[in-house]
Protein backbone atom coordinates (compact mmCIF):
# COMPACT_ATOMS: atom_id res chain seq x y z
CA UNK A 1 0.00 0.00 0.00
CA UNK A 2 1.02 3.54 -0.47
CA UNK A 3 2.26 5.56 1.61
CA UNK A 4 3.67 9.03 2.62
CA UNK A 5 5.04 9.81 6.03
CA UNK A 6 5.44 13.12 7.30
CA UNK A 7 7.45 13.88 10.18
CA UNK A 8 8.73 17.35 12.12
CA UNK A 9 5.88 18.28 14.20
CA UNK A 10 6.07 19.07 17.98
CA UNK A 11 6.03 21.37 20.47
CA UNK A 12 7.00 25.14 19.63
CA UNK A 13 6.94 28.22 21.36
CA UNK A 14 4.75 30.99 20.07
CA UNK A 15 7.29 32.63 17.37
CA UNK A 16 8.80 29.40 16.69
CA UNK A 17 9.47 27.59 13.41
CA UNK A 18 9.32 24.33 11.95
CA UNK A 19 9.93 22.36 9.27
CA UNK A 20 7.78 19.39 8.49
CA UNK A 21 8.72 17.00 5.90
CA UNK A 22 6.96 14.60 3.73
CA UNK A 23 8.36 11.54 1.95
CA UNK A 24 7.31 8.45 0.04
CA UNK A 25 9.07 4.71 -0.66
CA UNK A 26 6.46 4.28 -3.48
CA UNK A 27 6.01 7.72 -5.14
CA UNK A 28 8.53 10.03 -6.89
CA UNK A 29 7.03 12.74 -5.39
CA UNK A 30 8.52 15.71 -7.80
CA UNK A 31 6.39 13.93 -10.40
CA UNK A 32 2.84 15.02 -8.63
CA UNK A 33 1.23 17.52 -6.86
CA UNK A 34 1.42 17.77 -3.20
CA UNK A 35 -0.75 19.19 -0.78
CA UNK A 36 -0.20 20.37 2.29
CA UNK A 37 -3.39 20.76 5.15
CA UNK A 38 -3.97 20.67 9.06
CA UNK A 39 -6.86 19.55 10.65
CA UNK A 40 -8.21 20.42 14.41
CA UNK A 41 -10.36 18.82 15.79
CA UNK A 42 -14.19 18.90 15.66
CA UNK A 43 -13.45 20.97 12.37
CA UNK A 44 -13.01 20.35 8.98
CA UNK A 45 -9.21 20.11 6.75
CA UNK A 46 -7.82 23.19 5.81
CA UNK A 47 -5.31 23.76 3.41
CA UNK A 48 -1.95 25.58 3.72
CA UNK A 49 -0.23 24.90 0.70
CA UNK A 50 0.06 23.27 -2.45
CA UNK A 51 3.13 22.41 -5.39
CA UNK A 52 2.09 21.16 -8.71
CA UNK A 53 4.90 19.03 -10.71
CA UNK A 54 4.46 21.66 -13.60
CA UNK A 55 7.06 24.32 -12.88
CA UNK A 56 6.34 23.72 -9.30
CA UNK A 57 4.61 26.92 -8.59
CA UNK A 58 3.59 27.09 -4.80
CA UNK A 59 0.44 28.21 -3.61
CA UNK A 60 -0.50 29.44 0.03
CA UNK A 61 -3.50 30.00 1.79
CA UNK A 62 -3.83 33.42 2.29
CA UNK A 63 -4.26 33.91 5.92
CA UNK A 64 -1.06 32.25 6.35
CA UNK A 65 0.61 35.54 6.00
CA UNK A 66 3.57 34.53 3.58
CA UNK A 67 5.19 32.16 7.21
CA UNK A 68 4.84 29.25 5.64
CA UNK A 69 6.89 27.49 2.20
CA UNK A 70 6.79 24.75 0.51
CA UNK A 71 9.77 23.27 -1.45
CA UNK A 72 10.70 20.09 -2.79
CA UNK A 73 13.88 17.96 -2.75
CA UNK A 74 14.04 15.76 -5.69
CA UNK A 75 17.56 14.29 -4.20
CA UNK A 76 15.68 12.80 -1.22
CA UNK A 77 11.99 12.63 -2.41
CA UNK A 78 10.63 15.14 -0.11
CA UNK A 79 8.78 17.86 0.30
CA UNK A 80 8.83 20.41 3.16
CA UNK A 81 7.18 22.88 4.87
CA UNK A 82 8.84 25.89 6.42
CA UNK A 83 6.72 27.29 8.95
CA UNK A 84 7.67 30.52 10.85
CA UNK A 85 6.70 32.40 13.45
CA UNK A 86 3.62 30.11 14.72
CA UNK A 87 1.17 31.24 16.86
CA UNK A 88 -1.42 29.04 18.81
CA UNK A 89 -3.75 28.94 16.09
CA UNK A 90 -1.21 26.97 13.85
CA UNK A 91 -1.83 24.16 15.88
CA UNK A 92 -3.36 21.47 14.43
CA UNK A 93 -2.34 17.98 12.64
CA UNK A 94 -0.94 18.70 9.94
CA UNK A 95 -1.14 15.94 6.69
CA UNK A 96 0.77 16.01 3.03
CA UNK A 97 -1.35 14.54 0.33
CA UNK A 98 -0.48 13.48 -3.41
CA UNK A 99 -2.87 14.65 -6.49
CA UNK A 100 -2.15 12.31 -9.44
CA UNK A 101 -3.20 15.45 -11.21
CA UNK A 102 -1.11 18.37 -12.19
CA UNK A 103 -3.30 20.80 -10.13
CA UNK A 104 -3.02 22.81 -7.23
CA UNK A 105 -5.87 23.05 -4.95
CA UNK A 106 -6.33 23.57 -0.97
CA UNK A 107 -10.10 23.96 -1.11
CA UNK A 108 -10.75 20.60 -1.99
CA UNK A 109 -9.46 18.08 0.15
CA UNK A 110 -11.26 15.16 -1.55
CA UNK A 111 -9.68 15.16 -4.47
CA UNK A 112 -6.10 14.44 -3.26
CA UNK A 113 -5.68 10.53 -3.64
CA UNK A 114 -2.83 9.78 -1.27
CA UNK A 115 -2.74 10.70 2.43
CA UNK A 116 -0.12 10.48 5.24
CA UNK A 117 -0.69 9.57 8.97
CA UNK A 118 0.05 12.89 10.29
CA UNK A 119 2.30 15.19 12.45
CA UNK A 120 0.91 17.36 15.30
CA UNK A 121 1.87 20.79 15.83
CA UNK A 122 1.69 22.55 19.12
CA UNK A 123 2.05 25.84 19.23
CA UNK A 124 2.41 26.97 23.38
CA UNK A 125 4.29 28.07 26.18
Amino acid sequence: QLRLVESGGGLVQPGGSLRLSCTSSELTLDQYTIGWFRQVPGKEREGVSCITNAYDVPVYEESNDGRFTISRDSATNTVYLQMINLGPDDTAVYYCAVLLFSKCTLDHAEEYDYWGQGTRVTVAL
